[in-house]
């Protein structure tokens, strides 16, 4: 048995797992956010209840830069109190198991890889759209981190007069047409043409991203996820649309493209960090 747990900057949530199934889970809404020992103990909190004798490991994503090795997070996004945090020492000391941490995103295309679309795929990007827009990456069936666990953040990218997170996260329609992505959805939801058109450009914007990570990284496989994928059959098609305009379009034909569907998979993701330290670390 393990735990993965998926800290998010509104919610922690902490999941048993054995034999690749959820068998008892718990969640915790993050508050006190600018008080690191009250969010450590939330942390703690929201752990406590699924731990039970015989646990191998704990694996945390968490939506930062992650020192992978010493379990050291820095600047986590949305919890203003976590600066510079030795996340691994601190569970360690409390829990008595390994501890490994890693970005959330990671987590996120770990998950799919072993219990979603990535199951068949050696290669595969998992991109997150969301508050934000960022992606992890396995590579001949290993994940790839990059030196600062920092590899895969493409809404860092320039683009146009922004870069592409303005435009294809939730701020593009905050700050470009003054409503929330939410809404946008149910607005399209009612065949608004206002909101459809939204959708189109959104569409646009994302097809260039798309376009990016397979100049990149050339994955068999891409999986989107995060709560704007949700409307993924209002952006879809033009999407596609213009990621036919390209320099290789058998790439792009070739390329299969998945809308998550597993059901906490950033957690489940996170668990497998457990059995991955093991697998590196055999004598």
């Amino acid at each position: 048995m393990k735990i993965g747990v998926d800290l998010g900057g509104t919610n922690i949530r902490a999941g048993l797992i054995k034999d690749e199934n959820i068998i008892k889970m718990n969640a915790v809404h993050l508050e006190n956010k600018d008080d690191l020992d009250s969010t450590l103990e939330q942390l703690k909190q929201a752990i406590r209840p699924v731990f039970k004798p015989g646990i191998r490991g704990i694996g945390i994503g968490v939506p930062s830069v992650v020192d992978v090795e010493k379990g050291i997070v820095y600047d986590v996004v949305n919890i203003p109190s976590w600066k510079e945090v030795p996340l691994k020492e601190i569970l360690e000391k409390e829990f008595g198991v390994p501890v490994h941490v890693n970005n959330d995103l990671n987590c996120f295309v770990l998950g799919e890889k072993y219990f979603g679309f990535g199951k068949s795929h050696k290669t595969i990007v998992g991109v997150a759209m969301g508050t934000g827009i960022g992606s992890g990456i396995i590579i001949d069936n290993k994940l790839y981190s990059g030196v600062n666990c920092g590899a895969g953040e493409i809404g860092y990218l320039p683009y146009l007069d922004h870069d592409l997170e303005y435009y294809c996260s939730s701020g593009f329609f905050v700050k470009e047409h003054g409503t929330t992505a939410h809404q946008a959805f149910l607005d399209a939801e009612k065949n608004d043409p206002k909101a459809m058109e939204i959708w189109k450009e959104f569409g646009r914007h994302m097809g260039i991203a798309l376009k990016s990570v397979m100049y990149a990284f050339d994955p068999e496989a891409i999986v989107l996820g995060g709560s704007i994928s949700n409307a993924f059959d209002y952006f879809k098609d033009q999407m596609f649309e213009t990621m036919k305009d390209t320099w290789f379009p058998k790439s792009v034909e070739k390329l299969k493209i998945y809308v998550s569907d597993t059901e906490h998979v950033t957690m489940l993701g996170a668990s497998t960090l457990v059995d991955q330290y093991e697998e590196f670390h055999i004598d």
